[in-house]
């Protein structure tokens, strides 16, 4: 039996795929092969470069323990000021992503790594998914990871390319095409018990992305369940963490480790399919009306004149 390892985006909620992936290898799950998108590609990169293990799982649970928002997203005002006036082709720069890939990526082609690995970009031109399974590793997860507007398109070979999840946040179906018989999701979840709504405008474009993976992720997993074993990690829930606030990798990796290994003990991913994952979240929002915050929100119509 072929196993992939299906690993998904989802900013700084990307460190709750190193607690699921402890738990998975503690119940003797391991995959014959990588695929990984934007958050998801660096973790499945490095995996796959460091050899799969409980060692190298361990190390990447240390790594995002100590990553701030400023090594992914460098909030400068002056650019974000000049990118909205059209002078900057992105938010953030990517210089310190670039640094941190670079840094903890030991090998140079994603061909060299020590289990197929393979890394869902896109086209930004064409809209095209493109899956990369060798080539310079580096800019491929640096493609990968490039959210549109955040980060400039990474020029690949030729190609200019945007973050995986823009085609296909998941990649099951690239999982069943590359011969898998059985896909195992390590999803990064969104913050679903949020009080009010993220106030930043990179926070609230992060937000709003993981709310339309999520619901991608749903959509492709019961579409290919009839097809091959599909087993979903389950998202951490209640969860309010914002997918560009890094404060909080130790809660999360812990949280995940112990509801993942909660959850295979159990014997959940025997459940028939519906079950399992068609609900992922499974709590009742706990804020009611709550406060009137409207003066934080103030009408657009007060902003446009």
């Amino acid at each position: 039996m072929t196993t992939a390892f299906v690993l998904s985006g989802g900013g700084s909620l990307g460190a709750v795929q190193a607690g699921m992936l402890a738990a998975l290898e503690e119940q003797g799950l391991r995959p014959d092969l990588l695929i990984g998108t934007s958050a998801g590609a660096l973790n499945a990169a490095y995996l796959g470069a460091h050899g799969y293990s409980s060692e190298s799982i361990a190390d990447l649970a240390t790594l995002w323990r100590g990553l701030r928002r400023q090594d992914v997203f460098p909030v400068d005002p002056l650019r974000s000021v000049l990118a909205f006036a059209g002078k900057r082709a992105s938010l953030c720069s990517m210089r310190p992503l670039r640094r941190l890939v670079d840094k903890h990526l030991p090998i140079t082609d994603l061909g060299d790594a020590q289990l197929p690995l393979h890394i869902i970009t896109t086209d930004v031109l064409s809209g095209e998914e493109v899956v990369l399974s060798s080539g310079n590793a580096t800019t491929a997860v640096l493609a990968s990871a490039a959210i549109p507007a955040v980060f400039r398109p990474v020029d690949h070979e030729g190609r200019l390319l945007i973050d995986g999840g823009v085609s296909n946040n998941t990649a099951v179906g690239q999982a069943v095409a590359l011969g898998s018989d059985r896909v195992v999701v390590v999803p990064a979840g969104f913050a679903c018990d949020l009080s009010e709504p993220p106030g930043t405008p990179l926070a609230a474009l992060a937000h709003s992305i993981t709310l339309l993976l999520e619901q991608r992720l749903i959509v492709e997993v019961a579409h290919f369940a009839d097809q091959v074993e599909i087993i979903v990690a389950p998202p951490l829930c209640p969860l309010s963490v914002n997918a560009v606030d890094f404060g909080h990798a130790d809660e999360l990796i812990d949280r995940a480790h112990a509801d993942t290994r909660s959850w295979l003990e159990a014997g959940n991913e025997h459940l028939p399919h519906q079950a399992r994952f068609l609900a992922l979240h499974h709590h009742s929002h706990k804020h009611g009306p709550g406060p009137d915050r409207s003066d934080r929100f103030p009408p657009l119509v007060d902003e446009v004149m």
